[in-house]
């Protein structure tokens, strides 16, 4: 009876960690300023997501920093089944989020406020894996829509090696 057991558990790992390491989100995007489009002057100096594989989801990390020297983080971990998760930020909860999968590529982020959708991102990873396309849409302190496009660069260890040369 232990022996079937341990071969169903270890089946469980394997189809969790294939599924896992096929997730072309896993890893660590910086922003491309110059590819990105925001509002004047809210596009981020730098911008770096970090995504893990965690079972059937992941776990999402953010750090950012603006013009005037401020810097914000975000911090989730949520499954593609579409419910919400709450998010913590820099000071505090942030907006819940949920995640539901497209397909292999794409990736819709839904943020919720009093049971509402109020921002919705469409990630969007390259085929060839290097480059992710985050588009935003919400609506300004003024109620006027508002779209932002963030595009992220993979970084590779040796992308990350040659930065530092």
């Amino acid at each position: 009876m232990r022996k079937p057991m341990c071969l169903v558990m270890m089946i469980a790992v394997l189809i969790t960690t294939a599924t896992a390491s096929s997730d072309p989100f896993i890893g660590k995007w910086v922003l491309d300023r110059q590819q990105s489009k925001y509002p004047a002057g809210e596009c981020p100096k730098l911008m770096v997501i970090e995504i893990e594989a965690t079972g059937q989801g992941i776990r999402y990390r953010s750090y950012a920093v603006y013009a005037n020297g401020g810097s914000t983080h975000a911090q989730y971990t949520a499954e593609y089944n579409g419910k919400p998760v709450l998010v913590l930020g820099t000071h505090g909860m942030l907006l819940p989020v949920s995640l539901k999968r497209l397909d292999l590529h794409t990736v819709v982020a839904s943020y919720f406020k009093s049971f509402e959708v109020v921002a919705i991102s469409r990630r969007v990873v390259s085929h060839d894996g290097r480059r992710m396309t985050i588009t935003t849409t919400s609506k300004d302190r003024f109620g006027k829509r508002v779209t932002t496009v963030g595009v992220y660069e993979r970084q590779t260890e040796a992308r990350l090696m040659d930065a530092h040369k």
